[in-house]
């Protein structure tokens, strides 16, 4: 039944792949043709691109109908566009991975022992055995029932911690997929459907589809180019080639899904999507389809050890396969890495560092209380009681040594502090989700705690500290200066016409005008926000710039040259029904008027452009607009005559013929002056990147509050910056780097290299007390390197490219820089929240370690038993992580100066609470240990036999050593010296919850959990006894507030992040990312792993391809080792920019040239 129902779908889809005119197969082999081989096949077996298009019943021009059953048909026939993501963890494996904990299974193996010999009984008389210490009578007989549940509570407290580890861990993978799934949902591309341009989610897009593709795109899908303009595509993610590679219908149509569009705009028609796709089909041979033990371990093997810190928080992205670099390529980056690896989580560092010297104490403390306890033992049981060796005792004699053994290792269980990782990850999560709804959404989780130590922000001016909604406000037409939108009217017909044309033609057809989506709102604009304040402009001059544009599709554009960040100006070529070309271009003003020998006077006659005119217009007019913090743009026209040798550029961007100069406002955001004063105010510089004029980026600095009068600052423009800072061969040289960036706080001009040797040239100063920690925004292609090499590299959510944001570790989704400002907020919200957690952490530590230590030595057996430690142990880890970690940000964070990357995770105030609460807890401690019974009048608990009930003296002191916890949880809120340490507690639900929730647990294993957490009742004042001990907790608190901190000269900093001089000591080859905690460990050992693996995984590659290569000949032929790396679905595309700072790639730069392996 089930072979009929399958050939029955096989006979449909085969059916249905007869209504088209080529199969999936048949399309598969074209994809994997290139160059000179893919055209002769598409002109020689399917007619040509035309032909291709009939074939696929799909319109070049007007794309798909968008009818429901055509789009699932071609689903059925060539597949959806989806490559399903790696299956999460099941909770069963998360539970086994958090067992494999070394100390829980010594814990484990030490219970099991514990609960089998507790049930061995040794023969003999009725008589009292005399095993010394280890007294075993009648007296046993009756309490022998119950020396098991010591073992078995102790086993149920490991499956507790190892339950509800696994649960963090689930939630944990549960949110980065929640987050994930919202990042996929914004993924949108442009395609044709019904003739109309519309945006789709990439998911929905199908084979047949035409495509629109413009600079900063990620291509979701394989296609034949249909139209290209000036396109050149990156596609090193998939043949680990930096060069870019140009596009044309005539020698290279073949456009790859994953590889990223650097210049240029175009169409493509879709021929492959999801799995059939070049990514797809590579994406199934390193094993997608693959069971899911072999998915497990190809995707330990294939993530790059570089790559493994901000790979790790993107597990469950579907499309990302980690880099399986060429041989080439890894050389390059060997060279990079010995230059100077990146430290990319300040925090990570620090809090690795301090763990692992804190596990070293606890572990010295821990054999310490064994050997002692083993030692006293030996010496009382046959030195002092000098009783002689039996035979029978031997299983109690065990029975002790187990328990001690228990004891240290619940010593050891405590002092390492394993709550600190769940701590961060608590609170790192809570703010992410938290940071969503304040338009910060973060794709890297350590960037959320890196914001928080920032020291400079370099910013975008557009969009960012403006609004993005450009208006032509002045115009400089026909030798007038308008100081408003002029009449069409007072402008002579033919240069109204000229400028109509020269702005509807060259621009982005993407970029237009919609109705505003509420009655009585501003028109929307959508694409390039530039041109459609160019756009406004021509509909105020009373002309339609759709008619325009339907009278010339692009399809009838001769040549076009791009924005790019070299040229600053755009360019589109049409051929006249007489044969003849004119040219229309726009672009910054003071570039293209140099190019420009004539000018359309009042009468739209054009006049010859004098120099000595030029530079008066350059005073009179740009300069007066810049200041007025205008963006101003040159428009200009050529004819041609007959045709000119297109690709000699610079010849045809000459003797050009200027229509108009337009003043173009962008209104800065009315938030951001208020949003910089509080950068001012927390301690961190705001420079703003621009690739505006000077004059312009200065007034528009001087209006946020960057710059203000009076101040020595420094306004530079990006060639005055590279001469300042270069030396004769062009190097940067750091020493005069920093005699600039300190006072530099507006970088007009500037191409995204500028940006990227600003950004690099601070993060590696060694100027003042404490290195820089900056973020950048960005939101070209070229602003990649930059926002790769920043700590945090924010991208712009609306206006940003593709490839910026997957360069970024925190997407703006509302392009607001006061969005920034509240990553900041939270950032240094985590870093506080981790500090209270150590505070509170390392008290218990201390007590805890020193109480079982002490009470080793004295009293032959710890005060706190082994399931009361686990106890005490989860309240520390689980419950305060999850209590502290979740106090949400005040505006107070921002009023203190940033920690910066050399600040100590333990402050000196930090130090005195926790010694000055640990000195009152251990007085506590010890006075209820050996003089308690006596003030209670009750039975002593110390050295009772070894299977002894439960005694009311241990239970108090239990009790009252977790109530002082409870209690110091409140003084831990707190770690500056603030008094009021109820200050917005009410704000904190969950604070709240967890203090009251562990209140109730305890009295209900103190007056319940009996014989298994080796607690009794105890009597009314005995509980209050208990509170009052708690409560002073807090008045204790205060009196340690009353101490300067400055008089305690004894008291030392603690947790240092990793100096200098130890990170050239312990450097080794191959690490990018420093690991700290690897660092503590042995080297060799893990780069030796790390080599086996690479060598695996890119033989397991190899080996599949050569399997594969009859199949697949054609994509191998020029791939040696494929090299894939972040191929996702692509984001809301952003439409051609014409302004600056929104640069396209400049293939000149060396920068841009290694960006396909950076980005």
């Amino acid at each position: 039944m089930g072979k009929r129902k399958q050939s029955h779908t096989t006979n449909s889809v085969g059916t249905m792949a007869n209504d088209f005119g080529c199969s999936l197969l048949e399309l598969r082999h074209l994809m994997e043709l290139r160059t000179e081989d893919a055209v002769i096949y598409i002109n020689e077996k399917l007619g040509g691109v035309m032909g291709l298009c009939e074939k696929l019943k799909t319109s070049p021009v007007k794309g798909l109908s968008g009818d429901p059953a055509d789009l699932e048909r071609r689903r059925e026939v060539f597949g959806k566009n989806f490559i399903p993501p790696k299956k999460p963890q099941t909770f069963l494996e998360l539970v086994w991975e958090a067992l494999q904990d070394v100390t829980l299974i010594i814990l484990e193996v030490a219970a099991v022992i514990s609960l089998g010999l507790s049930f061995y009984r040794p023969s003999g008389d009725k008589e009292e055995l005399d095993c010394g210490q280890s007294t075993v009578g009648e007296t046993d007989e009756e309490e022998g029932g119950t020396g098991w549940i010591e073992g078995a509570a102790i086993l149920f407290s490991v499956i507790i911690v190892v339950l509800v580890t696994a649960f963090n861990d689930w939630s944990k993978e549960k949110q980065f997929r929640g987050l994930q799934t919202r990042i996929e949902q914004e993924q949108k591309f442009t395609v044709i459907r019904k003739g109309q341009i519309i945006q789709l989610p990439v998911f929905d897009i199908v084979v047949g589809d035409i495509a629109h593709i413009k600079y900063g795109d990620l291509l979701p899908a394989d296609g034949i180019l249909l139209q290209g303009n000036d396109l050149k595509i990156d596609e090193s993610t998939l043949t680990g080639e930096s060069d870019h590679v140009k596009k044309t219908v005539e020698k290279n149509p073949m456009l790859l899904s994953g590889t990223h569009v650097m210049e240029g705009s175009g169409r493509m028609v879709v021929t492959a999507v999801g799995l059939h796709s070049q990514t797809g089909i590579i994406f199934t041979l390193l094993g997608a389809s693959e069971s899911e033990v072999e998915k497990e371990k190809t995707s330990k093997k294939q993530g790059a050890p570089e790559n493994r810190n901000k790979a790790n928080t993107e597990d469950g992205v579907p499309l990302e396969i980690q880099p399986l670099k060429s041989q080439e390529v890894l050389e390059e980056e060997e060279k990079k890495k010995k230059k100077g690896p990146k430290e990319k989580s300040v925090l990570q560092g620090k809090l690795t560092r301090l763990a692992v010297q804190i596990g070293k104490a606890g572990l010295f403390m821990s054999a310490l209380t064994v050997i002692i306890l083993i030692l006293s033992f030996l010496i009382l049981t046959f030195g002092v009681e000098n009783q002689s060796w039996n035979m029978e005792c031997i299983p109690i004699y065990i029975q002790h040594f187990v328990k001690f053994f228990i004891i240290g290792i619940t010593v050891l269980v405590v002092a390492v502090p394993e709550g600190l990782p769940l701590a961060v990850t608590i609170s790192l999560a809570y703010s992410v989700k938290k940071m969503m709804k304040d338009n910060n959404l973060v794709r890297h989780l350590d960037a959320c705690e890196t914001m928080g130590n920032a020291t400079a922000i370099c910013s975008d001016k557009t969009g960012t500290l403006t609004l993005n909604r450009m208006r032509v406000v002045q115009a400089y037409i026909g030798d007038t200066h308008f100081k408003e939108v002029p009449s069409p009217d007072v402008i002579a017909p033919n240069t109204l016409d000229l400028l109509a044309n020269c702005i509807s033609i060259n621009s982005a057809y993407t970029s237009k005008i919609m109705p505003p989506e509420k009655e009585g709102g501003l028109p929307r604009q959508v694409g390039n926000k530039t041109e459609c304040g160019l756009l406004g402009f021509v509909k105020d001059l009373k002309y339609d710039y759709q008619a325009i544009r339907n009278e010339i599709p692009e399809e009838k554009f001769y040549k076009v040259y791009t924005f790019n960040s070299s040229r600053k100006s755009m360019s589109t070529v049409i051929q006249n029904p007489n044969g003849t070309f004119r040219m229309y271009s726009k672009g910054a003003s003071e570039m293209l008027l140099k190019k420009c020998l004539w000018i359309l006077d009042k009468n739209g006659e054009s006049q010859i452009f004098k120099p000595k005119e030029r530079d008066s217009m350059a005073r009179k007019v740009i300069e007066k607009m810049a200041c007025e913090g205008l963006r101003t743009i040159c428009l200009a026209y050529r004819d041609f005559e007959e045709e000119p040798l297109w690709e000699n550029e610079h010849e045809i961007l000459s003797m050009l013929t200027c229509i108009a100069v337009v003043g173009i406002e962008d209104p800065v955001r009315p938030e951001v002056p208020a949003a910089i004063h509080k950068c001012k105010v927390a301690g961190i510089t705001v420079r703003m990147v621009t690739g505006d004029n000077i004059n312009t980026a200065r007034a528009i600095a001087t209006k946020c509050g960057i710059l203000t009068p009076g101040e020595d600052f420094l306004c530079l423009e990006g060639k005055e910056f590279n001469r300042l800072i270069r030396n004769e061969k062009g190097e940067v040289v750091q020493d005069e780097l920093d005699k600039i960036w300190p006072k530099l706080r507006v970088l007009a001009r500037s191409t995204p290299t500028d940006k990227h040797t600003l950004v690099k040239g601070i993060i590696d100063s060694t100027l003042g007390e404490h290195r820089q920690v900056v973020a950048v925004t960005g939101d070209g292609t070229n602003d990649g390197p930059a926002l790769k090499k920043a700590d945090v590299g924010f991208a712009m959510g609306i206006a940003g490219t593709d490839v910026a944001k997957e360069a970024s570790d925190i997407i703006l989704t509302d392009d607001n820089f006061t969005s920034i400002v509240k990553a900041v907020m939270w950032g240094r919200n985590v870093y506080d929240s981790i500090s209270k957690f150590l505070q509170f952490q390392l008290t218990v530590n201390v007590v805890a370690v020193i109480v079982a230590f002490t009470g080793a030595c004295f009293t032959q057996d710890s005060p706190l038993k082994a399931v009361q430690m686990l106890w005490v142990n989860l309240i520390m880890d689980t419950f305060a992580s999850l209590a502290l970690a979740t106090e949400p940000p005040t505006e107070a964070l921002l009023l203190r100066k940033p920690y910066g990357r050399d600040k100590p995770l333990i402050s000196r105030t930090m130090m005195k609470n926790i010694l000055g609460h640990a000195i009152f807890q251990l007085c506590i401690i010890f006075t209820l240990l050996f003089f308690g019974e006596k003030f209670f009048d009750i039975d002593s608990g110390r050295k009772a036999p070894l299977n002894a009930p439960p005694s009311q003296h241990y239970t108090i002191v239990f009790n009252a050593f977790v109530l002082m916890q409870l209690f110091n949880e409140i003084n831990a809120r707190k770690i500056h010296g603030e008094r009021n340490v109820f200050e917005g507690i009410h704000h904190n639900p969950i604070f709240c919850s967890v203090l009251l929730g562990t209140f109730i647990c305890q009295i209900l294993i103190v007056e319940v959990g009996g014989a298994p957490f080796s607690c009794t009742k105890l009597t009314l004042s005995q509980w209050l006894w208990c509170l009052f001990i708690g409560i002073s907790e807090l008045v204790w608190g205060q009196l340690i507030n009353m101490v300067p901190t400055s008089k305690l000269i004894f008291l030392k900093e603690a947790g240092h992040a990793t100096t200098k001089e130890e990170l050239s000591k312990n450097l080794t080859e191959g690490m990018e990312e420093i690991d700290h905690g690897e660092i503590e460990l042995r080297r060799g050992q893990i780069l030796w792993f790390r080599g086996l693996n690479r060598i695996q995984t890119q033989i397991e590659v190899v080996n599949k391809f050569q399997m594969a290569v009859g199949s697949y000949h054609g994509a191998l032929r020029k791939q040696n080792v494929m090299n894939l790396q972040d191929i996702k679905p692509v984001s809301t595309p952003t439409l051609l920019n014409l302004s600056p700072e929104n640069s396209a790639p400049n293939t000149s730069v060396p920068e841009s040239s290694s960006m396909g392996s950076e980005l």
